[in-house]
C-alpha cells in the first residue's frame, strides 16, 4: 500500500488559515456604515495611523533640524518617514503573520494612503504659518510644542477623512477584513495624542502671551525713550 503525502505545502496551509480568519472576521465583525461605531472605527484608524506618522514626522524635522537643512529638505525627510513607518507599522504584522508581501502591499497601500497624505499636509502646514516654529532648535520648547499641537490637528482633520473611505469600504477598511493590526495598544496613542493636545496649546499660548507683553513693555518704554 503507497501512502501519498499531502500536496498542499506549509505555506498553502498558512494561506488557507489567513483567509478562513479573514472571512471569519469579515462575518462576525461587519465595519459598520454610519452613526457613532462607524465614528469609533474611524477615530480608531486614524490613530493607528498617527503612530506611524508621528514617529516618522518627529524624526524627521529632528534629523532636518539638528542638521540645518532648509525648510523644504527638512519637510520632505519627515514626510517621506512618516509614509515609511506609516507602512511598516500596517505591514511588519501582516508579514509576521505569514501573508506574502505581495498581498501586503495593497492592503497597506489602500489602508494608509490618503490618512497619511491628509496628516502629513495638515501636519506641516501647521508648522510652517507657526511663527519661529521651523526656526526653533531642538532645545527650544516652542519646537516641541508646535510639532506636539500640529500633529494632534492633524488627528482631528484625519478622522472624518478615514470615516468617509470606511463607510464606502475604503480606507482602513482593507485592513480590517484580515483580522491583523499592529501597533501599541489604540488607548494608550489616545491618551498620548490629549497630552499632545495640551502641550501644545500650552506652548502655543504662552508664546504668544510673551510676545504681547513683551510689545506691550517695548511701547511702554519706547516714549520715555524718546523724551
Amino acid at each position: 500500500m503507497v501512502l501519498h503525502s499531502n500536496p498542499i505545502g506549509k505555506g498553502d496551509h498558512q494561506v488557507e488559515a489567513h483567509a478562513e480568519h479573514a472571512e471569519h472576521s469579515h462575518d462576525h465583525h461587519e465595519m459598520p456604515t454610519e452613526g457613532r461605531a462607524l465614528t469609533g472605527v474611524a477615530v480608531s484608524a486614524t490613530l493607528h495611523c498617527l503612530t506611524g506618522c508621528a514617529i516618522g514626522e518627529v524624526l524627521g524635522v529632528a534629523i532636518g533640524t539638528a542638521l540645518g537643512w532648509s525648510d523644504l529638505a527638512t519637510i520632505a525627510l519627515a514626510v517621506g518617514l512618516a509614509f515609511l513607518f506609516g507602512y511598516g507599522l500596517t505591514s511588519l504584522p501582516l508579514l509576521r503573520a505569514g501573508f506574502a508581501l505581495s498581498a501586503v502591499i495593497p492592503i497597506a497601500l489602500a489602508a494608509d494612503t490618503l490618512s497619511i497624505a491628509t496628516m502629513e499636509i495638515v501636519d506641516n502646514g501647521i508648522l510652517l504659518i507657526i511663527p519661529g516654529a521651523m526656526e526653533a532648535g531642538l532645545g527650544d520648547v516652542l519646537f516641541w510644542g508646535a510639532l506636539s499641537f500640529a500633529l494632534a490637528v492633524a488627528f482631528l482633520v484625519t478622522v472624518p477623512v478615514n470615516r468617509y473611505l470606511i463607510a464606502r469600504g475604503k480606507g482602513h477598511t482593507a485592513l480590517h477584513e484580515t483580522g491583523i493590526h499592529g501597533g501599541p495598544p489604540i488607548k494608550v496613542v489616545g491618551a498620548a495624542t490629549v497630552v499632545m493636545a495640551v502641550f501644545g496649546i500650552a506652548v502655543l499660548v504662552g508664546e504668544a502671551v510673551g510676545d504681547d507683553g513683551g510689545g506691550m513693555e517695548s511701547s511702554q518704554s519706547a516714549p520715555a525713550a524718546h523724551e
